[in-house]
């Protein structure tokens, strides 16, 4: 994960969790890398040679505060409150339903 900051303790893992409800996970959240040099390396690595130049590494140059981040699904969070085990039943795509 480029955005994600990697580990104080150990600089192999990634700071990354996942918000479970009842067993399931509803969505995944991380601690946002807010070094803009190693955001910058990253993001280039990933990249493969495309240059570009996001406004959010503008603003880590210029001092962004650190962040976190969370995605939570509408989809997950209908399968929570409607009580379904499954993403399929949820799912708004009709031609990814099993038949």
């Amino acid at each position: 994960m480029p955005l994600a900051k990697f580990s104080p303790d150990d600089p192999t893992t990634v700071e990354v969790f996942e918000i479970c409800i009842n067993g399931q996970e509803i969505a995944p959240g991380y601690t946002e890398q807010n070094n803009p040099i190693k955001q910058r390396e990253h993001l280039e690595h990933q990249a493969g040679g495309e240059q570009q130049k996001p406004d959010f590494l503008v603003a880590l140059e210029h001092g962004m505060p650190p962040a976190g981040g969370i995605g939570i699904g509408i989809d997950r969070l209908c399968m929570m409150l409607l009580g379904q085990e499954s993403i399929r039943d949820v799912i708004l795509f009709p031609q990814l339903k099993p038949k």
